[in-house]
């Protein structure tokens, strides 16, 4: 089972993903933006975002599906993933494989994602590349905002607005119930 927790940066993706691993000792945690960085250091990212890679988007479901069949433990997923061509490739991807895929995504109002974005030092000793990547993950919140009418039928909204316990409660109360794609007796 994968479980991929989904918003725009500052929703609290990997915190949500933090608190269920704390519930589920078993799980993996796997962040496809890994890959990214590993795939920038190797090959020129023409758009500067790695997710426009057709190498990315194969790599991250080939993992995750990996990931899944050796070791037979849920894989937590905290990513951005809002491009509706994407999503349909990489959660197809998943889908073929025989994957069981929980989509999340966390709604949270622009005031409050701008706040928490103004709020982060992913890169304290650089002050310039830190608003630099401040500035990038704003500059994307329309399109994740916008993405809410384009994701999957089967995505669940949850109030990013939560304390991450309330969350990880909605989303484990969810994966208790029988999946709404799965087969039927």
């Amino acid at each position: 089972m994968i479980v991929w927790v989904n918003g725009a940066f500052g929703s609290g993706k990997t915190t949500l993903v933090e608190e269920l691993r704390q519930r589920r000792p078993e799980a993996l945690v796997y962040d496809p933006e890994m890959i990214g960085f590993v795939l920038r250091r190797i090959v020129d990212v023409p758009t500067g975002d790695f997710q426009d890679l057709p190498l990315w988007r194969r790599q991250v479901a080939d993992l995750a599906v990996g990931l899944v069949e050796e070791y037979g433990r849920p894989v937590l997923v905290p990513m951005t993933l809002v491009d509706p061509g994407y999503v349909s490739e990489i959660f197809g991807a998943l889908r073929h494989a025989g994957i069981e895929l929980h989509h999340f995504f966390l709604d949270v109002p622009r005031p409050e994602l701008e706040k928490r974005i103004g709020g982060r030092s992913l890169v304290p000793d650089d002050p310039e590349r830190d608003e630099r990547i401040r500035s990038w993950a704003k500059d994307r919140i329309p399109a994740c905002m916008a993405a809410t009418d384009t994701l999957p039928p089967d995505t669940v909204f949850l109030n990013g607005a939560l304390p991450p316990r309330a969350l990880a409660d909605q989303v484990l109360a969810r994966l208790a119930r029988p999946h709404p794609l799965a087969p039927q007796p």
